[in-house]
């Protein structure tokens, strides 16, 4: 069934041991979309390490819950909706009764229960969605289990699950920090492929962990509220976790973006993160927010839907939106590959996609088309962006309509880039400004038009008879990006 929108829909609900989520996406493509996601922290897998049976006082609303989730789903006409239940409810003795009362809530509406080693690869498949070559080890923190892959360069070498989510770990430690170290360190040891994980990312994914990602991205004020892509050096990471771990309650309440359902659970989550340090000598941690959920969505999408770069889909779904010509994204490129002479594989795939959102500010008004476009490709959905691409591309797509360079919205994207990305994006925006002052946003105009590196000079070519000329603003455009580039600047034309 077609939703009201004519986009395909689907939906999922995670029935995991400390929350259920309920994500419906909508569309096929490339970059997930999520279009309902609503959370409930209800600690089903509380206590089960100790009675072997549900939360008691959680199920009836964990039901409850579901049935809402399902009205929901029903109405958003989501399908296939399914349900992923994970540590809780496979190890739970009383699992079965619960799975059955479950299907009485939601007819007709399939109930996986996954093994460890299954949930571990939805979380790897989800990760590799947002981080297509990953390298290293991802590390996937639920209430009751941690499932650990090993990624090389994009693909799963092992996988694994370990009973030490952040509630079975305070079961398990009696609620001990340092007997939960012991525990966590003990577990850890029955993976010795963690070790190949030295110098390379640690890819953390989980509520829990993403919670830890919000507290240190508040306390240092760092200026993109967007846990996913956000990265943390080894040493701030082995910090953060020594101040969550030595924490009372009081002060966990006081820590700027401490979520308040999930403070009894960040010490334990900050005791796995860093035993995980340790045991994989990771050089850097990631964090993912895909996991579980988007690796149950990418296993529906064809093969060569999954194969394309996710920056560049992200970059084609904002021009399919916002821009006004189809071919000119593909114009552009070739028109800047003279005055990057230079650009391997990815910064040509970083150019493509500054020249794919180059013109969705055209519809928005004109006052306001420069911080409109930047806010659109900063905040954007794209899975596949970390920051300083996100801060890249934004920044370029400002320029291009030609925000002063002291604009106070820029600070995120200054904030984020090193001095040599930013006279790169300063540059490219300067070019495809000119571009569009020169073409009027049409291929076929561009096309009278030409840049060539020659020595020191910037030569703009213009083909007489094309309909374009070398007016004040031209001039004006061309002077830019040659100062830009270090470059003297001429006109020359063409018959």
């Amino acid at each position: 069934m077609s939703s009201p929108g004519n986009q395909r829909r689907c939906g999922v609900v995670d029935l995991g041991s400390n929350s259920v989520r309920l994500v419906v996406f909508e569309g096929s493509g490339r970059n997930p979309q999520a279009i309902f996601n609503e959370k409930a922290v209800l600690g089903l897998g509380r206590g089960l390490q100790t009675t072997g049976q549900l939360n008691p006082e959680a199920i009836e609303p964990a039901l409850t819950v579901l049935a809402r989730y399902y009205a929901v789903a029903t109405a958003m006409q989501a399908t296939p909706l399914e349900v992923l239940a994970t540590a809780a409810v496979r190890d739970a003795e009383n699992g079965p009764a619960f799975v059955a009362a479950l299907q009485q809530r939601m007819p007709g509406v399939p109930v996986r229960i996954l093994t460890g080693v299954e949930e571990a690869g939805f979380s790897a498949d989800g990760v590799l969605l947002g981080f297509p070559g990953a390298d290293g080890i991802l590390a996937d923190l639920g209430g009751g289990s941690l499932e650990a892959v090993r990624l090389e360069a994009g693909r799963v070498a092992d996988a694994a699950s370990l009973p030490i989510g952040s509630l079975r770990l305070a079961d398990r430690s009696g609620g001990d920090i340092a007997r939960a170290r012991a525990v966590a360190e003990a577990e850890l040891t029955k993976l010795p492929w963690l070790a190949s994980g030295g110098g390379r990312d640690l890819y953390l994914v989980g509520g829990a962990w993403r919670a830890l990602a919000r507290i240190h991205i508040a306390q240092t004020s760092y200026p993109l509220a967007i846990v996913h892509h956000y990265v943390l050096r080894r040493d701030e990471a082995r910090d953060l976790a020594g101040v969550v771990m030595g924490a009372s309650k009081r002060a966990l309440e006081r820590m700027p973006g401490a979520p308040q359902k999930r403070l009894t659970d960040l010490p334990y989550a900050a005791v796995v993160m860093r035993r995980l340090l340790r045991a994989t000598g990771a050089g850097r941690v990631v964090f993912s927010a895909n996991g579980l959920r988007e690796g149950w969505y990418s296993r529906m999408l064809p093969d060569q839907v999954r194969a394309v770069d996710p920056m560049l889909e992200a970059g084609r779904e904002l021009a399919q939106g916002w821009g006004r010509d189809p071919h000119l994204p593909a114009a552009l490129l070739g028109w800047t590959d003279s005055i990057f002479p230079q650009d391997d594989v990815a910064a040509r795939v970083l150019r493509e996609a500054a020249c794919l959102v180059s013109d969705i500010g055209s519809h928005d008004h004109p006052e306001y088309r420069a911080e409109q476009a930047f806010l659109r490709v900063l905040r954007q959905h794209g899975a596949g962006l970390d920051h300083p691409a996100r801060a890249f591309l934004a920044l370029c797509a400002a320029l291009r309509y030609e925000a002063a360079a002291d604009s106070p919205f820029l600070a995120t994207a200054r904030a984020l880039l090193d001095s040599q990305a930013l006279a790169r994006a300063e540059a490219l925006g300067a070019a495809l400004r000119l571009a569009y002052t020169l073409c009027g946003g049409t291929p076929k105009l561009l096309a009278g038009t030409a840049l060539e590196r020659r020595g020191s000079q910037l030569v703009l070519r213009l083909r007489e008879g094309s309909g374009v000329f070398a007016g004040e603003s031209v001039e004006r455009r061309l002077s830019s990006l040659a100062m830009a580039l270090g470059l003297d600047w001429v006109v020359e034309l063409a018959a």
